[in-house]
């Protein structure tokens, strides 16, 4: 747990006063602070075989370090044989140490072992948050790539406290996140 404290300390020492000086922020209340992380797995393919969403949590458990739950469906959808309550997902959030723990081992192992990684794109959603797709769960060196039978994607949201997309574009940046396209 010890390097887990070394990207707070980070934030703290090298982070936030980089974003106080460039925003002219006054109070340090006003420099964001990443919130959570959201890891989320949209298992489609789940109303046909139970055991995806088992494989899933398993997976998601072993990556995150935090126990993954299953994300149901709100109504009935006759055309995609989805009935209410059905399991079709499954997520985390992580807070705290393990949403920094999590961002390191993002930043620094996973990512680059995408295959042609040339950065990530740097498109924000309009409140400072931020939503990365990844085709490939196998990124990941916590999976085995012998015991995968089928290649799933992940969707991982950061949510910070900025109020603007530059202001959460700096912050993340900031924490390392390749972005294709520097500002």
């Amino acid at each position: 747990m010890a390097n887990t404290a070394r990207l707070k300390q980070e934030y703290a020492e090298r982070i936030a006063p980089a974003l106080k000086e460039k925003f002219g922020y006054t109070s340090t209340m006003q420099i964001p602070v990443l919130k959570k992380i959201v890891i989320n797995q949209g298992l489609g393919i789940a109303t046909a075989d139970k055991k995806i969403i088992e494989v899933a949590m398993n997976e998601l458990t072993a990556i995150t370090g935090q126990k993954a739950v299953a994300t149901v469906s709100k109504k009935d959808v006759a055309n995609f044989k989805l009935r209410k309550k059905m399991p079709i997902g499954v997520m985390v959030t992580l807070r705290r140490e393990r949403m920094y723990e999590f961002l390191e081992r993002l930043v620094k192992v996973a990512l680059p072992r995408i295959r042609d990684f040339k950065g990530i794109e740097g498109k924000l959603d309009g409140r400072g948050n931020y939503t990365l797709g990844i085709q490939e769960q196998i990124i990941f060196p916590e999976i085995n790539i012998d015991t995968i039978d089928r290649i799933m994607g992940m969707n991982i949201t950061f949510v910070t406290t900025a109020k603007t997309d530059e202001e959460g574009y700096a912050l993340l940046k900031e924490f390392g996140l390749p972005f294709k396209n520097a500002k």
